[in-house]
């Protein structure tokens, strides 16, 4: 989840109100909340990252006014119009559709203010953005350049510019293959003969979007007017992108002018703050929540979240104005979240169970309690991983042809996209991230996967990297794991391309192949960024 850091004094005078140190570490978290940690006047508080808006300390302040009734209600922002027009070409319409822009300006360039700003733009590529596929923000110097603007999808290897943290001029083409960002985001834009593009009336390049931004329009410490573009494969996406950045940046001070989008005929002006509406059941939120609120303590809890809300005359409805900015409000039910976060979750009474029941654990259970223990007596530790992983980790690193899966259909990123099939992937990923740590390593996970069938399995797994891993070793940990266990089975060979051509191994419990072990082949050690030998096994457990 997205942790935010800012200094204490900062969000004060954000806030615009004086409350102390103790008691906003107290109940900043109940707005939904993890404190992480706090040291001096920093504070890290972790959100949920279905709250974008959230993302950055100008965004906190915000919900902090209205949540300690401060200013309760829905924050209104100035809004005033600009003469400055995007032009959409139609050339872009099938490599990356969308555009949206606003002119900030009047922006005192802080060292808050830019690392907060900085903080911001990639947190929601990761989240909102997914990964910038989804959303990709630009943030210029308006002063070198001059309107009108068009985004156009051109030849990469036509146009050539300076990127930022550069000092040569580079086509399209050299930048995915030569710069930093563009070796990182290469593969958004695969399989495209042309690609985006925003240049200025003096054709002066300010983005190549979703890569690098031009070194012209780069900001500094004395820039004081702020362009930004939002482009992507979802209009909804980028304009709560671009609504989130422009009032964080309102939040400091800036002033915010909207700009023309002129794309296929129509004009859309942006950013857009004005609020959407819901209606809202009062007898729904009492009984999801089990409470028996009236209708002004019900509209008291959504204007402590930001909220506009009142009641409609004669009906058990309120009708709720949603702001621009709140790109998790999809549904009711998230509505009554907000109502039950303003209500307090402190003051919701515990029942007690009924009746007095005593449980056991089943048999399979302490069969897997027991191969736990076989593991962590041989050594290995214990981790838990996600069960959500993505086609490229669980199929092409290991060798295999892409099979069948369960698909997430609106993943948050490129890496959960799909429910995973094997363990082995995102232990070798755990190892990924402890190269820096001394051999050997040997991690071990009893945990859920879905089978070719869709349907949940259990499977024990473990990997050991160490500079003297081999397959004669890995037989080894297998006859104590069995042998303890006390399962008679048979080794076959098997023939598994993520592994060492006949260092590979099928177990056979009566008659049918339950699990697979050996040595990775050195591929499958490079794709997961790893350097030494490693051995690794996994086994259906519920078959046992």
């Amino acid at each position: 989840m997205p942790v935010v850091t800012f200094d204490y004094n900062d969000f004060i005078s954000l806030l615009g109100y004086k409350i102390s140190k103790d008691e906003l570490i107290e109940k900043l978290p109940m707005i939904g909340a993890d404190l992480d940690k706090v040291a001096g006047d920093e504070i890290s508080i972790e959100f949920f990252p279905d709250r974008p808006d959230l993302a950055s300390v100008e965004g906190i302040a915000r919900a902090s006014r209205a949540f300690f009734n401060f200013e309760i209600g829905l924050k209104k922002y100035q809004v005033k119009e600009s003469d400055i027009i995007v032009n959409v070409d139609v050339s872009v319409k099938n490599v990356r559709p969308f555009v949206a822009a606003a002119l900030v300006k009047n922006v005192t360039m802080t060292d808050e203010l830019i690392a907060s700003l900085m903080e911001l733009q990639e947190k929601l590529h990761l989240g909102l953005g997914r990964n910038r596929k989804k959303v990709a923000i630009g943030v210029h110097n308006f002063e070198p350049v001059q309107p009108p603007f068009t985004y156009k999808a051109v030849d990469p290897d036509s146009v050539q510019f300076v990127p930022l943290n550069m000092v040569e001029s580079m086509t399209m083409n050299e930048i995915l293959k030569k710069h930093e960002k563009g070796i990182k985001y290469a593969f958004l834009l695969e399989g495209f003969d042309k690609h985006p593009l925003i240049v200025d009336s003096n054709n002066n390049v300010l983005s190549y979007p979703p890569i690098i931004n031009g070194s012209l329009t780069e900001v500094t410490p004395f820039t004081s007017d702020l362009f930004i573009d939002v482009t992507g494969m979802d209009r909804k996406a980028i304009n709560y992108a671009l609504n989130i950045v422009v009032t964080s940046l309102a939040e400091r001070g800036g002033e915010i002018h909207t700009t023309q989008v002129v794309d296929s005929g129509k004009t859309y002006v942006t950013p857009d703050l004005t609020p959407t509406s819901k209606k809202l059941s009062l007898e729904y939120v009492n009984r999801i929540l089990g409470t028996k609120m009236n209708d002004d303590e019900v509209v008291f809890c959504l204007k402590k979240m930001g909220f506009n809300a009142s009641v409609e005359s004669g009906k058990k409805l309120v009708n709720v104005e949603i702001p621009a900015w709140r790109a998790d409000i999809l549904h009711d039910i998230d509505l009554v979240e907000d109502v039950a976060v303003g209500y307090g979750f402190d003051r919701f009474k515990v029942d007690l169970p009924k009746s007095v029941t005593f449980g056991k654990s089943l048999s399979k259970q302490d069969f897997y309690d027991a191969l736990r223990s076989i593991l962590t007596g041989l050594g290995f530790n214990e981790v838990t991983t996600f069960t959500i992983s993505n086609e490229r980790d669980e199929f092409t690193k290991m060798g295999l042809k892409p099979g069948r899966r369960v698909e997430i259909e609106n993943p948050i990123g490129e890496e959960y996209s799909c429910l995973r099939v094997s363990l082995i992937p995102s232990l070798l990923k755990i190892l990924g991230e402890n190269k820096h740590h001394p051999l050997p390593q040997q991690i071990f996970e009893l945990g859920n996967v879905v089978d070719k069938s869709f349907r949940n399995r259990v499977h024990l797994a473990f990997v050991k990297i160490d500079a003297r891993a081999n397959f004669t070793e890995c037989k080894s940990l297998i006859e104590a794991v069995m042998r303890d266990s006390g399962k008679k089975y048979n080794i076959k060979g098997k023939v598994h391309p993520g592994f060492v051509d006949g260092r590979c191994a099928s177990i056979v419990l009566n008659g049918v192949e339950v699990g697979f072990f050996g040595e990775l082949h050195p591929k499958t050690i490079v794709e997961f960024e790893l350097e030494h030998p490693v051995i690794a096994f996994e086994a259906q457990v519920d078959l046992f």
